[in-house]
């Protein structure tokens, strides 16, 4: 039996889940609301405060599902209620970043300005103090659309290991290389 999928999720208060007929379980909280289409196979149930997970039987792709749907009703709950958060650091000389309103003004070290227009669902900023990287935050309640604009950001100007420089994630730790040895 899956651990991920035996643990149920727990419901915070303010936060409704029903299951449509055709299987998409709704999410309704504080922050928004979000859908998510459950394979036909696995069995969706809402009982006190909880969303149930069970799996007909212990084929591997039910297996692999059973786990799959319980963390991503998981994430939706916890977006409704908390929402998520990521942070980028533009690393290098001369790399700034601006917004007005969703529409990201880039200068990564090309001979162009990069514009990027991140989805409405999602809220940006960007920071530069002195003395410090220019920084972009991203907010909203879809986790996977959250990692994949920021991804996408990321891939821009990916990190490079000799120096660093490029778009990296705050968090993100980078495996430095040595690069050539000196002369003799």
């Amino acid at each position: 039996m899956s651990r991920i999928g035996k643990k149920p999720v727990s419901i915070p208060k303010g936060v409704t889940v029903t299951v449509g007929s055709d299987n998409v379980v709704t999410v309704k909280g504080s922050k928004g609301e979000l859908k998510e289409a459950v394979d036909r196979d696995i069995i969706v149930e809402v009982k006190n405060n909880e969303v149930v997970f069970t799996r007909p039987t212990d084929q591997i792709r039910h297996r692999a599902m059973h786990g799959l749907y319980r963390a991503l009703i998981g994430n939706l709950v916890k977006g409704v209620t908390e929402g998520y958060k990521r942070e980028l650091e533009l690393v290098g000389v001369g790399f700034k970043a601006a917004n007005q309103g969703n529409v990201l003004d880039l200068s990564l070290g090309y001979s162009h300005n990069i514009i990027f227009e991140v989805p409405k669902e999602l809220k940006v900023t960007t920071t530069t103090e002195k003395g410090q990287n220019p920084k972009i935050f991203l907010e909203g309640i879809d986790k996977q659309l959250l990692g994949q604009v920021a991804a996408k950001l990321r891939g821009l100007r990916k990190p490079e290991p000799y120096k660093g420089k490029g778009v990296k994630y705050s968090d993100e730790i980078l495996r430095r290389k040595a690069g050539k040895a000196a002369g003799k």
